[in-house]
């Protein structure tokens, strides 16, 4: 019974924990501010091809120093359990300025 509960438990973890990472690029000398543009990217067919194009270096506007963070956010995991059943998922995109 103990064994079972626990490859449960191990299961769980992997399945809840298995999707979350984070990408940072750092420009420049990195953002310093407290300025952040966030936006939703879109993809369809488990990530394959992407639904919108986001250009960071627009999220960034004139700003020469930035950092841009992609990640899978809780919120993008909540809407991918949705949005998965016809194979659409989000990640989020910020830039700090």
């Amino acid at each position: 019974m103990r064994k079972t509960l626990l490859t449960v438990a191990l299961s769980l973890s992997l399945l809840l924990f298995s999707g979350c990472f984070t990408n940072v690029h750092v420009v420049g000398d990195g953002g310093t501010g407290a300025k952040e543009v966030k936006e939703r990217q879109w993809y369809i067919l488990w990530g394959l091809v992407p639904l919108n194009e986001l250009e960071t270096s627009e999220m960034a506007g004139d700003a020469e120093n930035y950092t841009i963070k992609t990640e899978h956010t809780f919120i993008d995991g909540v809407i991918g359990i949705f949005t998965g059943l016809v194979t659409v998922y989000p990640k989020t995109v910020t830039v700090k300025k």
